[in-house]
């Protein structure tokens, strides 16, 4: 693949790419496999909007007609696919196959944080878990609660990733992009945990699809907790249907730190990689503001 020089902020860099098709497999590189396959459908909606203009043609007036085809969309998730191509227009102008940066004039509009709404109850929580209908599905569930995992973290445990550690033990798991975490369990997860085993494998997975023996998929974590969720009755903001296992992890941050947990601990433990991100969870469930000294 040739390459040449570019200037870029008063410094020769080499251009890594050739066509616009490898700059994005370049800016999608190293991400997580779910925000690969998230953003790289982001860009292809773009491009067919475009109608294949290449990307160093793209204009300002490209960018907000596309910005008013994705009007029905909620704020959040209209951001989430302008984000998008505004960061693969920024990546190209840093490694400098795109000459401008013409996503830098694009604005996001303001989105509301709705993360209240999707933090679950200590009540709602036990009520989930003990309407889950099998020992291998109450611990899965267990786990993203006490353990604060993704779907994806969750369904890719062996039990080479399960040690113990005097009467109690930890898991270790694959988090975005690669990274991986070790999280001490308390003893009771532990026991129930341990309990599943029944002569496995240090290479088999501790969720297995029925089908092949494989890791469970994300969407069928998904089923085995809105399947609880529904038997239990549970509905969050009115919504039964949008309980996911990413709730019971907002509800392990919360209770948490409503418990005295270090904002740091938390961090760590959830795999956030700013300290920043985890304390989103203390403004979405303050204990005091200057309103309750009013009218008293």
């Amino acid at each position: 693949m040739e390459t040449a020089l570019h200037t870029l902020s008063g410094h020769y860099v080499r251009q890594a790419a050739d066509t616009d098709e490898k700059l994005i497999e370049l800016w999608s590189h190293g991400r997580a496999k779910n925000t690969q396959g998230a953003y790289k459908r982001d860009i292809k909606l773009f491009l067919q909007f475009v109608d294949g203009k290449p990307l160093a043609m793209i204009t300002v007036g490209d960018l907000q007609g596309f910005a008013d085809t994705l009007a029905h969309l909620s704020p959040a998730s209209k951001n989430r696919r302008l984000s998008a191509v505004k960061s693969l227009l920024t990546y190209g102008h840093r490694i400098g196959w795109l000459p401008f940066n013409v996503g830098a004039a694009l604005k996001l509009g303001a989105v509301k944080n709705t993360l209240a709404e999707r933090i679950m109850t200590l009540a709602e929580v036990t009520a989930i878990l003990g309407a889950v209908t099998s020992n291998r599905d109450r611990v899965l569930v267990l786990l993203l609660y006490v353990a604060g995992l993704r779907a994806s973290e969750v369904a890719g445990i062996q039990w080479k990733d399960v040690q113990s550690r005097h009467d109690a033990g930890q898991v270790t798991v694959q988090g975005k992009g690669g990274s991986t975490r070790a999280i001490l369990l308390p003893a009771s997860t532990w026991l129930e945990l341990v309990a599943l085993r029944n002569g496995s494998g240090g290479e088999d997975y501790v969720f297995q699809s029925r089908k092949g023996g494989g890791p469970l998929h994300r969407s069928q974590v998904l089923r085995i907790v809105q399947a609880a969720a529904t038997a239990a009755g549970v509905q969050v903001s009115g919504k039964r249907s949008a309980v996911s296992p990413h709730w019971l992890r907002h509800a392990h941050a919360s209770h948490s730190l409503d418990r005295g947990c270090p904002i740091s601990l938390v961090q760590a433990t959830l795999g956030h990689s700013n300290v920043a991100t985890t304390g989103r969870y203390l403004h979405a469930r303050p204990h005091d503001s200057s309103a309750c000294y009013l009218g008293r």
